[in-house]
């Protein structure tokens, strides 16, 4: 049985939803993509990009706290982070004013349905 997105340290429920969004159903998925990848695929499918979440998913991923990555590596992290957020940017078929209004929290989201 596959195990639970939620299974890699620092990620939870709210993680697990994130990814099932993507299409990405299992913590093998995710391990198998990647962080770079695995963030990609939630960028695409709506989630807003945040530094905090994509570094939670790189330190997860190598079995340490999220609060462990400090100085150089977390300034690496940062230009990787800004590099996925390139690659998607006004790709969606939005402006470049939709996408900056949506980093900002201006533009609403669709919630997704309940349960």
């Amino acid at each position: 049985m596959p195990e639970p997105v939620s299974s890699i340290l620092n990620l939870g429920p709210a993680s697990e939803a994130a990814f099932a969004r993507a299409g990405i159903h299992s913590a093998e998925e995710v391990r198998a993509l990647g962080a770079d990848a695995a963030y990609l695929a939630l960028l695409r499918a709506g989630t807003a990009p945040h530094f905090i979440g994509y570094y939670v998913l790189v330190m997860g991923l190598q079995g340490r706290p999220w609060n462990d990555c400090q100085g150089a590596e977390k300034k690496a992290l940062r230009v990787s982070f800004d590099a996925l957020k390139a690659q998607v940017g006004s790709k969606k078929g939005r402006s470049d004013l939709e996408a900056a209004l949506d980093f900002l929290g201006v533009v609403e989201r669709p919630k997704p349905p309940r349960r």
